[in-house]
């Protein structure tokens, strides 16, 4: 072997963790580690492996894990929420759950030990954890309101249903495609408000006619990072309407990227491996050819324009559906955390006046279709509401954030709590004529997308006083919905102390607010 040929190969850390052991081999092994004990484990099985089964360990509870889950489309019924429910419940204090901006609900205070249970108990309710952390295909994204939207032009669940089974080879695990230079994103729109958030997605399917025809427009590479953020960009592909056809190009995608990952040098850096890298370094162009030969057949140019016309919802409030006399519900839920009590409530409620059925949006909040106009009156009568509203004030509702410095390591800021509090507070203070969207992230890999906000408020360290304190990084001019774009860098290292005046004056000449 040359040393041109060693230095080609040459692996990053977390490929050669892969390397020695397939993340999904682990799957074999949880119940000796669940016998063992997390202290036992070494550091490549605890801190990587384990999250090719959606097993999260966090230093700053060491000992209580988080359990990402896989829920195409958003879409869970109440036996499954009930369950996820009981699950938390064991941990008192410690067990809560967090809608993710991936339409996506992860459990938090999970003990190692009771794993083996957790994951008999999640396909008993037909809910899997497989492959939903590390260099896998995420959570995939659809419209939240599929086959109940007046609107709508597709219904996104069933394909979102296949591309699961085909990515995680029906649950059980593909280790064709488990191994990607580094994560990914795939999204289906199937309305006109662009609900997905197509721009920051690896692989987007936007809704388009081509010769009267109805089809997908594909938008590829987005995404945002601590070394970089990208928007979507057109592959010129339009694929046809047919589920089975989306699936087979996704499959085509996903290989095409973990096939090149090693001799493109993306397993080298992983802050260089993401999709978009691939495009730069072949050109769009070369892409969509290798994405040809690997389907072997020819793809059709894009559409020359979407169906994007509408600004996007949030679905909050009671909003009339597709089939006449029913209707669904959209429940605030603040910053997208949860405790037991609060799911048993969210269930009950789906089981009392719905068809048991529950959606969750990016915008961390549940939906609860097919209610019927005549249990509308008494459904807007639950206590569970003041909790979480139908119609909560103008900051808070549109509110969005990261997990933040209370379980995640990575976190420079709390950012659920101290969000909460300031939208509230400013909200009292001001008048502010429109929704305002304002998303919190806790560092610089914006779980909690601040560059999608109309406001985005990213977590770094500032100083105040000669001290150094907790501060975040300003964002400005996020959209989404149509003509959607990623906002700007507008500040640096504002102490988070002094945040609040900086938000006010910026509501009242940009957005309109006055004081009360």
């Amino acid at each position: 072997m040359t040393a041109m040929t060693e230095k080609k190969i040459k692996l990053n850390k977390i490929e050669k963790v892969k390397a020695a052991k397939h993340g999904l081999d682990v799957k074999k092994e949880i119940e000796h580690f669940a016998e063992i004990g997390w202290e036992a484990l070494n550091d490549d099985d605890l801190i990587v492996r384990l999250k090719w089964l959606g097993i999260f360990f966090r230093p700053v509870t060491p000992g209580k894990f988080m359990l990402r889950l896989r829920m195409p489309n958003g879409i869970l019924n109440s036996q499954q929420l009930t369950t996820l429910a009981q699950i938390i419940q064991r941990y008192g204090d410690d067990g809560s759950a967090d809608i993710t901006t991936r339409q996506n609900i992860q459990l938090r205070g999970v003990l190692l030990e009771d794993i083996p249970t957790i994951f008999g108990q999640l396909q008993e309710v037909g809910l899997t954890s497989i492959q939903s952390g590390m260099d896998n295909v995420r959570n995939l994204t659809g419209s939240p309101v599929a086959g109940i939207d007046p609107h709508e032009l597709y219904d996104t669940r069933e394909v979102n249903y296949k591309l699961q089974a085909m990515i995680t080879n029906n649950g059980e695990g593909n280790y064709e495609l488990s191994n990607l230079p580094r994560k990914f994103n795939i999204a289906v729109e199937g309305g006109k408000d662009n609900s997905i958030h197509a721009e920051i997605n690896d692989v987007a399917f936007i809704p388009a006619y081509k010769n009267g025809e109805l089809g997908f427009n594909v938008l590829i590479g987005g995404y945002l990072s601590a070394q970089r953020c990208a928007e979507a960009i057109p592959m010129d592909v339009w694929v046809k309407a047919d589920d089975d056809e989306i699936v087979e190009l996704c499959r085509a995608i996903l290989t095409v990227y973990t096939t090149n990952g090693l001799e493109e040098r993306l397993r080298e850096n992983r802050g260089k491996a993401r999709l978009m890298w691939l495009i730069d370094k072949w050109t769009m162009n070369r892409f969509r050819i290798e994405v040809e030969k690997e389907l072997g057949k020819s793809l059709e140019f894009a559409a020359p324009e979407d169906e994007i016309t509408m600004d996007k919802r949030d679905h909050l409030g009671v909003h009339p559906q597709k089939q006449e006399g029913y209707n669904y519900i959209g429940i605030h839920i603040p910053v997208g955390r949860l405790d037991a009590e609060g799911m048993f409530e969210i269930a009950r409620l789906a089981d009392v006046y719905g068809t048991g059925e529950i959606r969750a949006t990016v915008e961390q909040n549940f939906i609860i279709p097919y209610v019927a106009d005549d249990k509308v009156e008494a459904f807007l009568s639950e206590p569970i509401l003041e909790r979480y509203p139908l119609n909560p004030s103008t900051l808070v509702r549109s509110l969005v954030s990261c997990t933040g410095a209370r379980y995640c390591n990575f976190a420079l800021v709390e950012t659920k709590a101290r969000g909460l509090k300031l939208a509230q507070e400013l909200d009292e203070e001001l008048n502010i004529p429109e929704r305002v969207r304002i998303h919190w992230t806790g560092c610089p890999n914006s779980c909690g997308q601040a560059q999608a906000g109309d406001i985005g408020l990213m977590g770094t360290k500032a100083k105040k006083d000669g001290s150094v304190v907790e501060g975040v990084n300003l964002f400005l001019g996020g959209k989404v919905g149509k003509d959607a774009k990623l906002g700007e860098l507008s500040q640096k290292s504002i102490p988070c102390d002094d945040l609040k005046p900086v938000l006010k004056d910026i509501l009242i000449n940009q957005f309109g607010a006055t004081v009360k």
